[in-house]
């Protein structure tokens, strides 16, 4: 059974070197796939001269589901493994815990949360799991949710609305010591902030969406 991991990446020069380094040392995952989302900075370069790494560049930014569905696109491998390009703490062991429950048939979907890693990442992602962006699923299921193409930030959300409403199986695995780069720390507090804001909006509009990602 093929493992594909699947980095959706937008300017993340400076942190997805130390993701692909996690992602090369796992012993399940058989090829590394990184979609640089119409980033303006190196990510496309660095990925792209990365070991083992298929680097896909769009000329335009298309949101984080777009991005998803290209990496799913260029890959025949039987289970997917979504990855955010900004993890602090990840490590071979971890990666290949989101998807063993996939491999070993005890899930359709596993996901990833953060644990002891930073307060506020253990906080959000205890008070919403479905918003992590760790987590490992068949591609067959993937490709088959309707309406993920323009979805940005709740594309996490709209994947486990599909995932509840045909009553398939869901895992989480804790992720000890994980956690990632807040949107503060990368663009400035204000610019950061608006940033989240803009994301948590983009969540709750998913979340009260009563059909689009159900088909």
């Amino acid at each position: 059974m093929k493992i594909a991991a699947v980095v959706a990446a937008y300017n993340e020069e400076e942190r997805i070197v130390a993701v692909l380094d996690a992602i090369k040392s796992a012993k399940l995952v058989d090829e590394i796939v990184v979609v640089s989302d119409g980033s303006t900075d190196a990510t496309y370069q660095i990925a792209s001269a990365y070991p083992d790494v298929t680097a896909i560049e769009l000329a335009v930014n298309r949101g984080k589901g777009g991005a998803m569905r290209v990496g799913a696109e260029s890959t025949d491998a039987d289970i997917l493994l979504f990855l955010d390009a900004d993890l602090i703490g990840m490590d071979g062991e971890k990666v290949d815990a989101i998807a063993m429950p996939v491999v070993d048939d005890t899930a359709d979907m596993a996901i990833g949360i953060f644990k002891s890693g930073r307060r506020s990442t253990d906080l959000a992602q205890v008070i919403a799991p479905y918003i992590s962006g760790q987590r490992a699923m068949r591609r067959d299921v993937f490709v088959s949710i309707p309406n993920l193409d323009n979805v940005r930030s709740g594309v996490e959300t709209a994947i486990t609305k599909y995932y509840r409403s045909h009553n398939l199986r869901v895992k989480r695995v804790d992720l000890f010591g994980c956690t990632h780069c807040m949107k503060e720390e990368k663009r400035g507090f204000i610019k950061g902030f608006l940033g989240r804001l803009r994301m948590y909006y983009d969540i709750g509009k998913i979340a009260l969406d009563g059909r689009s990602f159900k088909r």
